[in-house]
């Protein structure tokens, strides 16, 4: 490997799982069950920018009214919205104390690899801010207030299959949005101005490049800006430099291949590019502060605890 990619990551725009919550681990799969009047309330009905670094959050207004900004985009919302958050999205809400309505928050990739085997489009979906308007005394409207009620059921369940009924149900939501979008009267966003584009490209060409380690420049090339324009950029949007977010995107898959499959830390080495297993266990110690191994034990234990 020529270069290294050995910076530690730091944020200014802070990652929770739920708002003000402690954030799980990325490589964590899992879902949850709120109403927005629970969170609101607590917060006095603001929301400050923040992001779920592996989590999509889906929501529906079913009373009151607030604005929501999603990556720099600001929306009215109202009774009837339902809005796709995706992973990593900077986003912050203003509520009107009368809000309310279902929240569900989930493990991004597991949703993502289901959609991939049953309907490889709904990919796109789910890594883009979503809003939807849903007509009250529809069928779709049934359709999704059942969902969300099966969901809080399954959230609430002890049951060994509880994750797995919960994003099925979850795929069906998704299925359902992207029914809306092209049936349903859909709520106009904002265009996306020059710099979101610009970030939205970076981000895609990090997921494309990731297991073939680019430098920053390169990056910056395909974009058409230089080092310091996408640095200035990534900041700004994402809250990380452009090093520091492909750097966290490393350590978030070398985590799940550790956590979730039985590879040899030289095989996940190799898989994210690393042609030296040395180098690479200590690029993940400088991330997270342990080495692979104690990672893998430790997830190991985590996921094998009761819950």
């Amino acid at each position: 490997m020529s270069r290294r990619l050995e910076t530690s990551a730091s944020s200014m725009i802070p990652d929770f799982a739920l708002y003000g919550d402690k954030v799980p681990p990325c490589w964590h799969d899992d879902f949850y069950f709120e109403r927005i009047s629970q969170r609101g309330r607590s917060h006095n009905w603001v929301i400050r920018p923040h992001r779920h670094n592996a989590l999509v959050q889906i929501l529906l207004i079913e009373t009151g009214s607030g604005e929501t900004t999603v990556e720099g985009m600001k929306w009215k919302i109202a009774p009837g919205c339902l809005l796709l958050i995706p992973a990593q999205a900077v986003h912050a809400h203003r509520f009107a104390p009368d809000i309310d309505g279902p929240v569900v928050t989930a493990a991004q990739r597991p949703l993502e690899s289901l959609a991939t085997v049953i309907q490889p489009q709904l990919v796109q979906l789910l890594r883009e801010p979503v809003l939807v308007q849903v007509n009250a005394d529809t069928p779709e409207s049934g359709t999704l207030s059942t969902l969300f009620a099966l969901l809080e059921k399954e959230s609430q369940s002890g049951s060994a299959d509880r994750l797995a009924a919960g994003m099925s149900l979850l795929l069906a939501l998704v299925i359902n949005i992207a029914r809306l979008r092209q049936t349903a009267s859909i709520r106009s966003a904002p265009t996306r101005d020059r710099k979101a584009k610009q970030i939205e490209k970076f981000r895609a060409l990090v997921d494309e490049r990731l297991r073939t380690h680019h430098s920053v420049d390169g990056y910056a090339k395909s974009i058409g800006v230089t080092v310091s324009q996408l640095g200035r950029l990534s900041r700004e949007v994402i809250g990380l430099s452009p090093l520091e977010f492909i750097n966290a995107r490393l350590v978030r898959e070398a985590q799940r291949d550790l956590a979730y499959s039985s590879m040899s830390v030289k095989q996940v080495a190799l898989g994210l590019g690393f042609s030296d297993s040395a180098y690479f266990t200590r690029f993940f110690h400088k991330q997270t502060g342990v080495s692979p191994t104690e990672f893998r034990d430790a997830a190991h234990k985590a996921l094998l605890a009761p819950a």
